[in-house]
């Protein structure tokens, strides 16, 4: 029987498969011979009969597309256009978004895929650890060079587990600390309520009113497990780690009267400017010798910034945000990916903040920019609206919030 694979019946099927026949005639001839003897093509799929009615094939686990064209519905109208086109140009054709932010005032700079960051937000992944991080300084349960054993042999200190987005680190400060000081510390950067001033379209995310079932507070404080972010709280977030202590209502202008008559909008003020320079410094080694490498600008200009991958609701998640510079941070970008392929993860993402920040330093962005560090003192001129988050935080003689 196998030797009519060659003989003149197979003659006739390899002279088919020049027709583009050859899966049809396998198809209606493989009933008639054993399994052992029908021929097996490499990475061909099971010969079922719905395979040959479509030439092209979908994933089936989710419909996220890993590419799309993600600026296409947007409204570019009230962006910086240098910022726009160096984030459309670098995200090309993956599917997700770019969120750029001046952290010195919490201007919105430039929204790229309008749709998905006004959505109702998606798992933080490692994106949660600075916040966890600066909980854990501010309550002592850790210093920046204590060290914390995550494996059989191998302890790490803040600064390398921040640059290499370590979970059992990270998962035994949660521990530590508890959910209600974790998600105290989550709800008072800005998580769980909206982030902008103001901006009808924006969604408020979620927190957890109780530890996640899977994994508990542990899980939360490495993955972010049961909270929702939207990309503008990671942006106002990471801006008030870059801005020493400041958390601006985010602000995204839209008429020329708002664009004229703009003024900074202080939400918090924290006073724990020490600890914020040890998140600082491990984010700073997470892009020079951690998970964040592809997002180095220059020997001039340099980011600091986290990664983070996972996955949501059967999609795959790849997230960054960072800040450049570190004396005089000047812009903030939050970068999310979403797919199914695995491209689709948080050092891909730096990548593309990287191609961002070389194209505007090319363009002499930075150095338009460059201007004595008012981060320091924006807070004092900016004007200061009543807080809607009014339960006192832990440690609340360093945690001060600036209105009520």
């Amino acid at each position: 029987m196998a030797s009519d694979w060659g003989g003149k019946r197979g003659q006739k099927i390899m002279r088919s498969h020049r027709l583009g026949l050859l899966p049809i005639i396998l198809l209606l001839l493989s009933p008639l011979y054993p399994a052992s003897y029908r021929p097996v093509f490499a990475g061909a799929a099971p010969a079922t009969p719905h395979i040959f009615k479509h030439r092209r094939t979908v994933n089936s686990s989710n419909g996220v597309p890993t590419f799309a064209d993600s600026a296409k519905d947007d409204d570019a109208a009230n962006d910086d256009p240098i910022v726009r086109q160096a984030a459309v140009r670098a995200l090309g054709r993956y599917n997700g978004a770019v969120v750029a932010i001046d952290p010195t005032n919490g201007r919105i700079l430039s929204i790229v895929n309008q749709k998905l960051v006004f959505s109702a937000g998606f798992k933080p992944c490692s994106t949660i650890k600075p916040v966890i991080a600066v909980a854990a300084l501010q309550e002592g349960v850790v210093t920046r060079d204590t060290m914390i054993r995550v494996s059989r042999r191998k302890s790490l200190n803040l600064t390398e587990a921040l640059a290499h987005s370590n979970n059992a680190y990270f998962e035994e400060l949660g521990r530590r600390m508890g959910f209600d000081v974790v998600s105290d510390y989550a709800r008072k950067l800005g998580l769980g309520e909206p982030a902008g001033y103001d901006i009808a379209e924006e969604q408020p995310g979620a927190l957890p009113v109780g530890p996640p079932r899977r994994g508990g507070v542990a899980r939360m404080s490495s993955f972010g497990e049961g909270i929702q972010m939207t990309p503008l709280q990671l942006g106002a977030l990471v801006s008030t780690i870059a801005n020493r202590g400041t958390l601006y209502y985010l602000q995204y202008p839209r008429t020329e009267e708002e664009k004229e008559n703009f003024e900074p909008r202080v939400k918090r003020s924290f006073e724990f400017e020490p600890m914020l320079q040890d998140v600082r410094q491990g984010m700073l080694a997470a892009v020079e010798y951690g998970t964040a490498r592809r997002s180095y600008i220059s020997n001039d200009e340099q980011a600091s910034g986290k990664t983070g991958s996972c996955s949501d609701a059967g999609s795959r998640l790849g997230w960054f945000v960072s800040f450049a510079d570190q004396i005089n941070p000047k812009i903030v970008l939050v970068i999310l990916m979403r797919g199914t392929s695995h491209a689709v993860r948080g050092p891909i993402a730096a990548g593309i903040a990287g191609n961002i920040y070389r194209r505007l330093n090319d363009e002499q962005y930075f150095a338009s920019r460059r201007t004595e560090p008012a981060v320091l003192g924006a807070a004092s001129v900016a004007k200061q609206l009543p807080d809607p988050v009014i339960d006192a935080p832990p440690n609340a003689d360093l945690l001060q919030v600036s209105a009520h």
